[in-house]
């Protein structure tokens, strides 16, 4: 919804000041359609040379993030540490149960209990497999925790592409708004020969194109490169959290004290607060007995 709000803004405040300084709006609205035929299809071309089909479809859909906002909301982090309370708690009492679960999460009763994060595959994965390293009797913890921050950047990393793609289209479209501004120049001068006031006119629709090109890359496509990767970031933290809690398992902490330590690492706007996650861990109790 705040997007939405900025996006109103930018119209009002840009166009409305430039009408009341005397600016008349014919000229932009008569080359409008021309000019952004030329710079938005030239950008569009330029981002689809530049990425690969599934980079576009990602991208695309990504989009949706700069007015949703991150996915996993406080809930989903009060929920992810339940989850984890859970399996630890199995894994610690009866080992070979942990197996029914991590080998089909499908089918779990636990992960049941989760819907929203068992249907992301990358938190069900990272959980699954570090439970089961912790099977494995890895005598060196750090090992597995130097995995698991590879695996994770490699994820972030390729959760960053869509940002980074529009980054790349708002670097180019000032300059294809050159381009364009050029090519009305060139129109322009083929028709030296007409009045002053023909000429101004055309002048300044050549002009629209910088305009324009300078209006979508700082107006839109720079911020939402910049709003998708603080997303992209916020949600990042909802799988280091995994890491957090199942590394502090591998040290053989307390279920509680794991659990704590994932609560402490939770960003500061989504914690939930001890006696909160105190409640939501006795719900869970009683619901699995």
């Amino acid at each position: 919804m705040i997007g939405i709000v900025g996006i109103i803004l930018i119209f009002v405040m840009v166009f409305g000041g430039y009408v009341m300084a005397g600016g008349k709006m014919g000229i932009i609205l008569h080359s409008l359609p021309f000019e952004f035929a030329m710079i938005g299809g030239a950008a569009a071309g330029a981002f689809v040379i530049s990425n690969d089909m599934a980079a576009i479809k990602h991208t695309l859909k990504d989009i949706s993030k700069v007015f949703k906002g991150p996915h996993w909301k406080p809930e989903d982090y009060r929920d992810l540490l339940c989850l984890l309370f859970e399996l630890i708690r199995v894994a610690r009492q009866n080992p070979l149960e942990l197996e029914t679960h991590i080998e089909a999460p499908g089918d779990s009763v636990i992960f049941g209990r989760y819907p929203k994060i068992v249907a992301d595959h990358e938190a069900v994965d990272l959980i699954c497999d570090t439970l089961r390293a912790a099977g494995m009797n890895y005598d060196d913890p750090h090992q597995v925790e130097e995995v698991l921050e590879k695996r994770l950047e490699a994820h972030l990393h390729h959760s960053m592409h869509s940002s980074h793609a529009l980054q790349s289209v708002a670097d180019a479209l000032p300059a294809l708004g050159i381009v364009a501004a050029v090519l009305g120049v060139i129109k322009t001068m083929a028709s030296i020969d007409q009045p002053p006031e023909i000429l101004g006119k055309m002048i300044g629709g050549a002009l629209v194109g910088t305009f324009l090109g300078v209006f979508l890359a700082y107006g839109f496509m720079g911020p939402f490169a910049s709003k998708l990767k603080v997303v992209v970031e916020e949600d990042a933290h909802f799988y280091l959290l995994i890491r957090e809690v199942l590394v502090a398992n591998l040290h053989n902490h307390p279920p509680a004290i794991c659990i704590e330590v994932g609560r402490q690492n939770t960003p500061g706007g989504s914690r939930p607060s001890f006696s909160e996650l105190e409640e939501a861990l006795k719900a869970s109790k009683q619901e699995a007995a």
